[in-house]
């Protein structure tokens, strides 16, 4: 079906339906312009319009919401608008369209994994292009499989890497006494304890940060990975300063999170299969891999004094899940900048940044912290 041309569209608006130019159109003559129009619109749009229609109580509508929406862009207002009014489509729901194809299931399928509200799935349904591709999660899942491989090859062991005398030497992963060298703050995920650890890791990253990114870019899912991360090695550095730190768990984990959290919180309208199994599931791999780490931790090193790589970025990783992560995945489609708790979370997180960064300026000499020597 051919979509509305928007200049076409402009000058309906403009001349006919707002003369005074004000900025607004009342809903009646919305509804009139849908119908007799509707048919050149997409039909999951026109339910989006519909929905819009009769969400405002005011008796107006927004000329910038609907040039928006024709734009593939919405506003909180429109958001509020929507939900003001009848929350469920008159129309069929996306899970009973059929004649699909492959690409289109699979969009289908990521709508119902990762968005609550059935007009943010059509939405999106209707708008995801795979262009660009989730390319975020698979570069970074790749460089880890590839460094490991690298590593694999030149230590002669892919099972418990971290035994080798040579694991530390690499100018990856974060070390205390070469804390100064600040890439390691994040280049550290490339490093991992072995086959075990970072299968974990590549399993819960692909299952679920690609559908994540599908949905929200990369960008946003970047940010969330990214401050894990960093979050990650920095905790490590406060709370247990004479750990290394290794594996892509603080990002891996930070994703996660949010997406659980993201899940409970709208558990009525989250319409995915087995989601309590499947939950359950994630909670028991997250355990399980976290389980590990600690173990690890405490297991005697293969060559003291320097410890095993420390389970804290995970802790670190699951902090910026539930604070920074779920305020982005509760925005769908929605600018960031203008929600008042992503602020929040966000100062708090540069807070914590710039106190961390002072604390491996300042307290190391301070605490006369003894540190095992470098690799």
């Amino acid at each position: 079906m051919t979509k509305w041309p928007r200049q076409k569209l402009a000058d309906l608006l403009q001349e006919k339906y707002d003369p005074e130019n004000s900025g607004f159109i009342s809903t009646d003559r919305f509804r009139d312009l849908l119908a007799t129009h509707g048919s050149e619109l997409d039909p999951h749009k026109l339910e989006v319009l519909l929905a819009l229609a009769d969400g405002n109580a005011d008796g107006k509508i927004c000329y910038q919401d609907f040039v928006n929406l024709m734009s593939n862009k919405r506003s909180n207002s429109f958001r509020r608008a929507i939900l003001q009014g009848s929350r469920q489509l008159k129309g069929c729901s996306l899970r009973d369209e059929a004649g699909l194809g492959l690409s289109q299931r699979l969009v289908r399928h990521v709508a119902y994994e990762t968005l609550p509200r059935e007009v943010d799935r059509k939405w999106y349904f209707d708008s995801y292009t795979y262009c660009p591709p989730p390319w975020f999660i698979l570069a970074i899942t790749i460089a880890e499989v590839a460094v490991f491989m690298y590593y694999g090859f030149q230590l002669d062991r892919l099972v418990l890497q971290v035994s080798s005398p040579s694991f530390l030497k690499s100018p990856l992963p974060y070390h205390p006494q070469l804390r100064a060298q600040a890439w390691r703050y994040l280049s550290y995920i490339f490093m991992h304890t072995g086959i075990e650890h970072l299968s974990l890791n590549m399993a819960m990253q692909l299952l679920v940060g690609v559908p994540l990114e599908m949905v929200h870019g990369a960008l946003r899912i970047g940010l969330v990975y990214v401050c894990g991360v960093l979050a990650g090695s920095l905790a490590v550095s406060v709370t247990d300063m004479t750990a290394p730190v290794v594996g892509s768990s603080g990002g891996v984990y930070a994703l996660v999170s949010a997406h659980l959290a993201n899940v409970v919180m709208n558990w009525s309208g989250m319409k995915c299969q087995f989601k309590l199994f499947r939950m359950a599931m994630a909670l028991v791999c997250m355990s399980v891999e976290f389980g590990r780490a600690v173990w690890l931790r405490f297991y005697p090193p293969a060559f003291p004094p320097c410890p095993n790589p420390s389970f804290v970025a995970h802790l670190g990783g699951v902090v910026v899940g539930l604070t920074l992560g779920v305020v982005v995945l509760q925005n769908y489609e929605q600018r960031l900048q203008e929600q008042s708790l992503f602020w929040i979370f966000f100062c708090v997180y540069t807070l914590f940044v710039l106190c961390a960064v002072f604390w491996n300026i300042f307290a190391y000499s301070l605490l006369d912290v003894r540190l095992p020597p470098p690799p």
